[in-house]
């Protein structure tokens, strides 16, 4: 091969417009319109070519374009207008600087394996990513301090054709990184800034892009360079591609090289955040930085870390689980554990439910939650599901007690908002609505909202939608050499005044994307109904091993391409953020039909909501608490764990019944002045209930004062002296486990208060009147445990047939006294009886310590009724 020489091009800028390229070089444009217009005023057709990317649009605008705009004193002001709103807004002061002190701030190191944050920086898959990528943007805007940490592929994700027949191929398309909103970290040699990360037997080097989001930083690595073998330089080909070394080698750099790139750079996080396992390595690598600097021990350097390290819980699919054989984790970890201070059972005993099976995988998710102080699931059902799943790494822990907490996932409203809708907002719901975090009763000004405004800007939009599709759709044609006459028919599709519907989202089976398609006799008189016609556009993607998602997708095309329902329903190729972005403003209602309760959350929904589009969908995931019975509607009952097929039948029939007897009828209800002012209250009501609730403001500012601010006090506290109280508290935790099974539980005495007198309960017959109050005594033996590092408490509830304490508390009970037996004391508690029923009550001993994130954490559990001690 020749020697090749390269160099970059750059657009001669004009100085009176330099500021364009300040402007084009964060992505703070990416959500604020006032900026977008700067480029579309330039050359509408030009920015649409460039698929709205600003640093290749400059690159493409003709010189004489850009010379005539230097001396255009009307673009001049709209430029500074610009300017000063990105220059306000970075320096200006923010939620967090109102409510927590300066020397209280967390630094936040976000991991992700995507970032969805516009369809110019293709490093994203699905909602993992879109939701990361919101989550930076309400950072920036709240003023968290934080940066996001990631993969730069060369490939991104696939893109998406279908075939002649509907069966999707794919196609890796390399990312122009010169010409996208990115900027390689340098030295100040001029040379790029690299960090090396071992493999078994060489290093590889990565360098460090940057992506400026607003006040947030995004850090993306990249392997490709010429000091790496032709192997290593793939390691960031693509997203989600490749085989399950390919996926070691890739979160190997994301966590362990995540942390190594930040720390050459000079950061030093208060709080690493995990979004899902893909980054757990990133935990291991702070253990062994934190050992080697301190002198610690594996436990000591542990206990620092876990304190700050938060890891959110997302899918419950296996296939999305990452898990990888021993004989893998022996290939890349082998040389690895040992400056851990461990030994190779120890160290897969971290990945493995059960630590001592050999023929379990090391699973990244029980490694992130084992080192984990925070862990969350993004709904309260999928917190409640999680548990569940993931309980029996607290062996004995009652469901409701497992520490895995809930925080629903939102949407970056700004980002998803309509032109149309955000000026309507503007003009009736006051000047603070756009604030990061403001009172929810703003949004009851949505009823100051004439009609028929409303409803103007939701039709601008969906007018925008089909003539969007019908562009796509005339691409679509075009590639695969369709006849003139189908190129023609590509304008007829959908009518502006028909029910919209859309289903956009990932292809995998437990979505049932062509659930809708079970009945097609039926569908079909719905679409095609004389005078209450309806239209569905579908999109999105099945992963390229995924053969099922693909199959699904085929159906759904093969059902489209019947002549009788042409015009009424559409599937768009390669869905992505702009397909994404013009969907959930455009369709009348939004469907979702997964199969409960494997939906973790789900965001589109949401965003769909915030742009006045209603939303149907089984009561999974986010739906849960959004639903409200005047603001969208429920497919099924929340019951799962029935046969399949006959879920299906049954789910699929609602959704036929909803729309012949409810959607469809609202809908074309009209009055004199033809508004469907029935279904009008029904978009105020559930914008009024789902937009203040489920938008990433409202989340992020809920990790911040939940997980990010606690974790960052507890890393202080530990870190302090030298480490000195992470040393006492490892200290004290080894000393716990050691004397625990000295515990045990040796007399219960219950009582009830009778006015001045105490009856004892005669066990045979525990009948009890409301308003009693249960005295109970227990002697519990603690052997060399002082009483302060234990927590005696009364477990109580109501009980089931089988006799087990359903949805308990627990209440402390007070220590006493030591009784005349050395190492036994006394501990007393009582319950109130506030209402009828079985109850049930147990004594249950945990661990007690200040610095304890969560009593479950260190592994110890006692019950009264177990005849031996109890070990997590």
């Amino acid at each position: 091969m020749p020697n090749v020489r390269s160099f970059t091009v750059l657009p001669a800028v004009p100085d009176a417009l330099k500021s364009l390229e300040t402007i084009a070089g964060n992505t703070f444009w990416s959500w604020n319109p006032e900026l977008l217009e700067i480029f579309r005023r330039i050359d509408n057709n030009l920015w649409a070519a460039c698929g709205h990317n600003p640093i290749r649009f400059l690159a493409t605008v003709s010189q004489a374009r850009l010379e005539a705009l230097a001396t255009d004193e009307s673009f001049l002001h709209e430029l500074k207008q610009a300017t000063d709103m990105l220059t306000s807004y970075l320096e200006g002061p923010t939620w967090l600087d109102r409510v927590c002190p300066e020397s209280g701030k967390p630094l936040v190191a976000y991991f992700s394996a995507e970032f969805g944050l516009h369809e110019s920086l293709p490093i994203y898959a699905g909602g993992l990513g879109l939701l990361a990528g919101d989550h930076l943007k309400s950072a920036s805007d709240l003023g968290v301090p934080m940066i996001g940490v990631g993969l730069l592929y060369q490939k991104g994700y696939f893109r998406q054709y279908l075939n002649i027949d509907g069966w999707q191929q794919e196609v890796y398309i390399e990312n122009d990184v010169r010409n996208m909103p990115i900027e390689l970290i340098r030295k100040d040699s001029g040379r790029p800034l690299t960090i090396s990360v071992e493999y078994p037997g060489r290093c590889v080097l990565a360098q460090i892009w940057c992506v400026s989001i607003g006040r947030v930083k995004l850090y993306l690595l990249d392997t490709n360079i010429p000091a790496n073998s032709p192997v290593d330089r793939m390691i960031t080909s693509s997203l989600y591609g490749g085989d399950r070394e390919l996926r070691i080698r890739q979160e190997i750099m994301l966590g362990i090289g995540g942390l190594k790139a930040l720390r050459v750079m000079s950061y030093e996080p208060t709080v690493c955040h995990m979004n899902e396992g893909h980054a757990s390595f990133m935990a291991l690598e702070r253990i062994r930085e934190l050992r080697n600097a301190e002198n610690l021990t594996f436990e000591e350097a542990m206990e620092a870390t876990r304190a700050s390290n938060v890891f959110t819980l997302h899918t419950l699919v296996k296939a999305g689980l990452d898990e990888f054989p021993a004989e893998l984790m022996d290939k890349y970890f082998g040389s690895y554990f040992p400056h851990l201070g461990i030994n190779r059972n120890h160290f897969l005993g971290l990945g493995r439910m059960l630590p001592d099976d050999e023929n379990e995988p090391f699973k990244m998710p029980i490694l992130a939650m084992k080192l984990s102080g925070y862990i969350n699931g993004v709904s309260k059902l999928h917190r409640n599901i999680s548990r569940e799943v993931w309980g029996n790494l607290w062996p004995s822990v009652p469901a409701k007690e497992v520490p895995i907490i809930s925080i629903n996932n939102g949407a970056h409203i700004k980002n998803w908002l309509s032109p149309e809708i955000y000026s309507l907002y503007d003009r009736y719901l006051g000047p603070d609505w756009s604030e990061p975090i403001n009172d929810k009763s703003v949004w009851n000004n949505i009823d100051r909202i004439p009609n028929e405004e409303l409803w103007i800007a939701h039709q601008r939009c969906k007018e925008q939608l089909i003539v969007f599709t019908r562009e796509r759709l005339k691409a679509q044609f075009k590639r695969r050499g369709t006849y003139h006459s189908e190129l023609n028919r590509a304008e007829e599709v959908l009518d502006p005044n028909a029910l919209t519907i859309g289903f956009a989202r990932r292809f995998v089976t437990y979505k049932r994307g062509d659930l809708l398609l079970r009945n097609p006799e039926r569908l079909i008189r719905l679409l095609n109904a004389p005078e209450h016609p309806v239209q569905i556009i579908f999109a999105g993607k099945a992963h390229p091993k995924d053969t099922a998602g693909k199959d699904i997708i085929r159906h759904i095309v093969h059902f489209a391409n019947q002549d009788v329902v042409r015009r009424r329903v559409v599937f768009l190729e390669d869905y992505d953020i702009d397909i994404a972005r013009v969907l959930v403003r455009g369709v009348d209602l939004w469907l979702n039909n997964p199969r409960r309760p494997m939906e973790a959350s789900g965001t589109s929904g949401m965003k769909a909501a915030m742009n006045g589009v209603l939303n149907m969908s089984t009561l999974d995931g986010w739906w849960c608490e959004g639903y409200t019975p005047d603001g969208g509607w429920v497919i099924g009952a929340s019951e799962s764990g029935q046969d399949e097929d006959y879920q299906d039948m049954v789910e699929s029939q609602a959704i036929y019944s909803i729309l012949e007897n409810e959607v469809v009828p609202l809908f074309y209800t009209r009055s004199a002045d033809n508004l469907p002012r029935a279904w009008i209250r029904r978009i105020k009501n559930s914008l009024k209930w789902i937009a203040p609730r489920f938008n990433t403001h409202r989340m992020v500012a809920e990790y911040t004062r939940r997980l990010y601010n606690p974790a960052t006090a507890r890393w202080r506290y530990l870190a302090a002296e030298a480490m000195t109280k992470a040393k006492e508290f490892s200290k004290w935790k080894s000393e716990m486990r050691k004397s625990w099974p000295e515990l045990g539980v040796r007399d219960v005495i219950m009582q009830v208060n009778n006015g001045e007198i105490n009856k004892e309960i005669n066990p045979k017959h525990p009948q009890l009147k409301v308003g009693t109050e249960l005295s109970i005594r227990t002697l519990v033996r603690l052997g060399r445990i002082n009483p302060d590092d234990v927590s005696v408490e009364l477990y109580h509830g109501i009980v089931d047939t089988w006799g087990n304490i359903k949805d308990g508390a627990g209440a402390r009970m007070n220590h006493e006294c030591a009784s005349e037996q050395k190492g036994e004391h006394w501990f007393s508690g009582s319950i109130l009886c506030n209402r009828t029923g079985q109850h049930g009550v147990a004594v249950r001993v945990l661990p007690r310590h200040r610095d304890l994130v969560n009593p479950y954490e260190l592994g110890l559990i006692l019950w009264e009724t177990t005849p031996t001690n109890q070990n997590l």
